[in-house]
């Protein structure tokens, strides 16, 4: 498994440089939403790592975000969003970042996120810790809600969402340090892994938005769930990841019982 992390990180870290040769080109945008983008560059980027991951893993599969159509999770399925964060990569911001996971045995088994832009590559495989730059990582030792620095985001079906999403954030604010949110969830999973925030929340992501994350703040001592504590999967209508240490106060903040 190492090896083949290995390899994958060399093909994503490849694919980085497409992200980092269109970065400050004039970009063709085009909508899958009201408010949901997609350059010729996150195309680009998964085109390119299908291929190579095909290479690596003859036979796999893929469950892609650009591509994905009715393609469901099986055994050796690479999981990749090509470019999270395609909002700000349009608007010239530097909070991008490719994930690519591998699903195997029914679980996620390897992880890779890449910030090209910053040029940092978080990786982990199960059992195996994770990794920023090659250096080992761990979450936060924070155990009060009062110094934590609380990450989250905001879906692109925001109308379905507000007021859940206006009152969560109205409690997590008063009752925290600060809450950024920079608009890639991959980012936001792998800084939380490396101990630059304590928690982190959000409604209505895809399994490629979360593979490689949830992965890494699991090896890195963290803990991902459900609100309410319950059981994540790749499926899972919102996701809750803290450094452990505050998972149960973070959780009663975002979905209070009453």
């Amino acid at each position: 498994m190492q090896e083949l992390l290995k390899k994958a990180t060399a093909a994503v870290l490849e694919a980085g440089e497409i992200i980092k040769d269109g970065y400050n080109k004039p970009k063709k945008i085009k909508h899958k939403g009201r408010i949901d983008l997609v350059t010729e560059t996150d195309l680009a980027v998964e085109k390119f790592l299908k291929a190579k991951l095909a290479e690596i893993l003859p036979g796999s599969s893929f469950l892609a975000e650009e591509t994905s159509g009715n393609a469901e999770l099986v055994d050796r399925t690479w999981i990749i969003d090509p470019l999270d964060g395609t909002t700000n990569f349009a608007h010239g911001l530097p909070m991008v970042a490719t994930s690519v996971a591998l699903w195997e045995n029914g679980e996620v088994v390897l992880g890779v996120v890449n910030l090209p832009i910053l040029n940092e590559v978080f990786t982990a495989v199960r059992g195996g810790g994770a990794f920023m730059n090659g250096e080992s990582i761990h979450v936060s030792d924070c155990d009060s809600l009062e110094e934590s620095l609380i990450a989250t985001g905001f879906p692109y079906a925001i109308k379905e969402h507000v007021d859940f999403i206006t009152a969560a954030l109205r409690r997590v604010l008063v009752n925290t340090q600060g809450v950024r949110r920079p608009g890639a969830a991959a980012f936001d999973l792998a800084y939380l892994a490396c101990g630059r925030y304590d928690g982190y929340y959000e409604n209505s992501l895809k399994p490629w938005d979360m593979a490689a994350g949830w992965l890494l703040v699991e090896e890195a001592g963290g803990r991902v769930s459900e609100y309410g504590l319950g059981e994540f999967n790749l499926y899972s209508p919102m996701i809750l990841a803290t450094n452990s240490l505050l998972h149960e106060q973070l959780d009663r903040l975002v979905a209070p019982e009453d």
